[in-house]
């Protein structure tokens, strides 16, 4: 008969007792809890809050817009995998979630914009919510407060820590909901009007004193603006004398510029970040920093001054 030496001992009461222990995994695993978010601006918001508590996706990337994006496989793989999925709702990313309704996960799903009490908008004849609830900054503190209560129901044991980071990501956007009050403050009232390449400023305008005085195209980028269109837009440009229309950095920017050249007005320097956060390194790579770089870029544009954000 064999006997078991030492190490040999020692080698099987390891493999006993990881078999036992539900922190134990295979290689390539992780015990940590995982977490799929669809748009880039909730991804943020889920990574800042759960930061190295949780196993994060997030499914679109920088720059990309999440009302025509396209599901790949990998996406239904990992919306598969999820023990928790965050999306935007109110048809933000009707793609991805067309996918996640059909994709058989067993993963929560929470619809983190919805928390919102939404703004309508008129799409052929019908109202319909619209779906950019984070451009009032106060709803993006209750979107955190919604990502930091699901993750604690997931991870309980966590819950201090969680507790702590969305304390820490709320008194930041306090913050930023005060300073953009005050700089949207310095543009003179006449001044005060928003024109862009899509209707996804109406959070913002509301929250900050702005009025939306036209779009190329409406809610979707979907949409495709015809001859008339973009001229009746030229002709509102012209008439409210504003000092310079938003090009948007998730659209091609071609047709708005058509817009500024007929209408012989400015088109601003900066491109504004509407449905998606910017590029690792970009000045609007975060939600706070893509609110900051919006409105800087409005206010300078619309002839106001601009004090800068200590981020």
């Amino acid at each position: 008969m064999k006997t078991l030496t030492n190490w040999g001992i020692l080698t099987g009461l390891a493999i006993v007792l990881s078999g036992c222990n539900p922190q134990a995994t295979r290689e390539g695993e992780t015990a940590l809890p995982r977490v799929v978010s669809t748009s880039t601006i909730i991804a943020d918001f889920a990574e800042d809050v759960g930061g190295d508590r949780i196993e994060h996706t997030g499914i679109l990337q920088p720059g990309a817009d999440p009302h025509v994006y396209e599901p790949v496989p990998e996406d239904s793989i990992a919306l598969e995998k999820a023990d928790l999925i965050f999306y935007n709702g109110y048809n933000l990313e009707p793609g991805l979630i067309k996918l996640m309704k059909t994709a058989g996960s067993n993963a929560k799903q929470v619809a983190v914009g919805e928390v919102v009490k939404p703004l309508d908008f008129e799409y052929q004849g019908q109202k319909q919510p619209d779906p950019h609830v984070w451009g009032d900054v106060k709803n993006a503190i209750a979107m955190v407060e919604v990502i930091r209560d699901s993750l604690i129901q997931l991870a309980p044991e966590n819950k201090e820590i969680l507790t702590q980071n969305a304390a820490t990501e709320i008194e930041k956007l306090q913050r930023l909901d005060t300073w953009i009050q005050e700089q949207i403050s310095t543009i003179p009232a006449a001044r005060r009007q928003l024109i862009t390449t899509h209707d996804a400023f109406q959070y913002y305008a509301n929250a900050y004193g702005l009025k939306v005085a036209g779009t190329l195209i409406g809610i979707s980028t979907e949409e495709q603006p015809s001859a008339q269109t973009v001229q009746k837009l030229v002709e509102e440009v012209k008439a409210t004398k504003v000092p310079a229309i938003f090009a948007e950095t998730t659209i091609n920017p071609q047709l708005i510029k058509t817009v500024a050249e007929e209408a012989k007005i400015k088109l601003a320097d900066t491109q504004l970040y509407s449905d998606s956060i910017g590029a690792p390194g970009s000045e609007g790579d975060s939600y706070l920093k893509m609110m900051v770089s919006n409105t800087k870029a409005i206010v300078e544009a619309l002839g106001g001054k601009v004090s800068d954000f200590p981020l």
